[in-house]
């Protein structure tokens, strides 16, 4: 089964250095969905060392849970997250979501 279009939460601002989480899920999608953040339409790799772009951000994903959580938020992080979730049957995104730091 496809997933359903996923519910994402995506905190409004954050103040610099503070930690933030966004959330990604939807519960149709059979089966389970793997969830992938993206920013400004770029995927957020999970291992953030191997991209040059992300070296800056202190984060981690969870394609499981679709949880994306940043340990200390600098000005670089602010931008507009969205997040794709796919299984075998296909994928669906969430409508991307502004994130002030």
């Amino acid at each position: 089964v496809k997933p359903m279009t996923p519910r994402c939460t995506v905190p409004k601002a954050v103040p610099v250095g503070k930690s933030a989480s966004l959330h990604c899920h939807e519960s149709e999608g059979y089966p389970k969905s793997t969830y992938s953040w993206y920013r400004n339409s770029e995927p957020l790799s999970p291992d953030m060392k191997s991209n040059a772009k992300f070296q800056n951000s202190s984060y981690t994903v969870n394609p499981t849970t679709g949880t994306l959580v940043f340990h200390a938020v600098h000005k670089g992080d602010t931008g507009r997250y969205s997040c794709i979730a796919t299984n075998d049957a296909g994928f669906a995104k969430c409508e991307e979501q502004e994130m002030e730091v």
